[in-house]
């Protein structure tokens, strides 16, 4: 029956059937593998978004290590995920921002930022092609061109590179 209706003769609703229809409480265990079940997580993420349900008996460190262990939490898939989403509309130095933001290992993000520019100029040619298709003619044309890119996360070497149509010569790589 759905709720708010009752059944003729009912003044009030069952207080066993409220009880039966509330969800248990899930255990921090079980909210984080629900997260991870949905996409990769950063460890610093994860614990952000499980501190709020930590309870006193709970230990947060020991439930993210125990994840890591069972190799349910990973900072390396979660950084490549992160590339995957995100290589196709943004440059290099916005992703490694974002990994930096969410407190990726270092090293991984170094690794990162050398495979994001061995083919930011490709990457920022498929945006520019898509958003503009054309150089500039003017110089306010060039300017919103490069200001776009540029808040794309392109380097600026990138974006010279391409509003000086530079990039017919480069597609051939």
């Amino acid at each position: 029956m759905p709720r708010g209706t009752s059944q003729p003769g009912a003044s009030e609703p069952d207080p066993a059937q409220s009880k039966k229809s509330a969800r248990p409480a899930r255990s921090l265990k079980g909210r984080a593998l629900g997260y991870l079940s949905r996409r990769e997580y950063s460890r610093s993420e994860l614990a952000r978004k499980l501190k709020p349900f930590v309870e006193e008996g709970d230990s947060l460190d020991t439930l993210l290590d125990t994840l890591e262990a069972e190799n349910w939490l990973s900072d390396s898939r979660f950084a490549e995920s992160l590339i995957h989403r995100r290589s196709s509309r943004l440059g290099a130095s916005r992703i490694v921002g974002e990994l930096k933001q969410h407190a990726v290992d270092q090293a991984l993000v170094e690794e990162a930022s050398a495979q994001l520019r061995e083919t930011e100029l490709a990457r920022a040619q498929a945006v520019w092609r898509k958003k503009f298709g054309q150089l500039p003619q003017t110089p306010a044309e060039r300017a919103k061109q490069a200001r776009f890119l540029a808040s794309r996360g392109f380097s600026g070497a990138t974006i010279g590179k391409i509003l000086k149509g530079i990039d017919e010569e480069w597609s051939g790589e």
